[in-house]
């Protein structure tokens, strides 16, 4: 990692490739490298689809019976980590199945204050059975063993940009596609316009495909079949 570059894109307008006739729609590549100056990355912000503030949290919830239930809490957490020397944004996420704590990450982020695109420097990743974390599956940190930070939310979403938002050979490599910015969705916690919608894959396993959505001045609302059911401040961001 060099001291005053870093291999993002600050300006992170992800202009879509049209393919070629004849091409593939699957060879039109996505992002990986992108370039900004580390004294642009902040810990705190906000970009439309993305919230970095301390206290912020999202609960998704499936409609599942309670004990099948399934809950994602994600807490923008009063703490940062510094990932090389760029000071990120602690983000955990807790999920829960049935009221049993199945896994808990701690996921790093900062965003540009030129663009207000949010990069994802790593995660740190406990999977529990039974109470008792088994294993880390899915831990990686930008600038170790070869991995790169990847974009999250582009500060200009446009229609068919493809990026990683990870860059972990073979233990991280999600990517996504923006394949929609008119999305209306029904949440428990109300009807949202003008979503987001990603479509999010990875090499590592080629035939998972995975959408989520994301509304404006809230972040996700919808990963798969979790439905966003409550957002806002909460008093103990810690």
């Amino acid at each position: 990692m060099r001291s005053n570059l870093l291999l993002c894109a600050c300006a992170a307008t992800l202009l879509p490739t049209v393919p070629a006739f004849g091409q593939e729609r699957d060879s039109h590549p996505f992002t990986e490298t992108f370039l900004v100056d580390e004294k642009d990355l902040a810990s705190t912000g906000t970009n439309r689809f993305f919230v970095l503030e301390p206290g912020y949290q999202l609960v998704l919830e499936s409609a599942d019976e309670e004990d099948e239930k399934e809950v994602l809490v994600i807490t923008v957490l009063d703490e940062t980590k510094t990932v090389g020397k760029v000071e990120t944004r602690v983000v955990e996420e807790r999920e829960t199945v049935g009221g049993e704590l199945k896994e808990v990450s701690r996921n790093f982020f900062a965003i540009c204050r030129r663009t207000n695109s949010v990069y994802y420097f790593g995660e740190e990743v406990e999977i529990y059975k039974d109470g008792k974390v088994v294993r880390h599956e899915g831990e990686w940190l930008a600038g170790e063993d070869g991995a790169r930070f990847g974009l999250i939310m582009p500060g200009l979403p446009l229609l068919g940009a493809r990026h990683y938002q990870e860059h972990a050979p073979e233990r991280a490599m999600d990517r996504a596609e923006i394949v929609s910015l008119s999305e209306t969705l029904e949440t428990p916690a109300g009807t949202f316009e003008n979503c987001l919608k990603v479509l999010e894959t990875t090499p590592l396993s080629p035939r998972e495909r995975e959408y989520k959505l994301y509304a404006p001045g809230i972040g996700l609302i919808q990963d798969e079949d979790l439905l966003l059911v409550r957002h806002g401040k909460v008093e103990d961001g810690k």
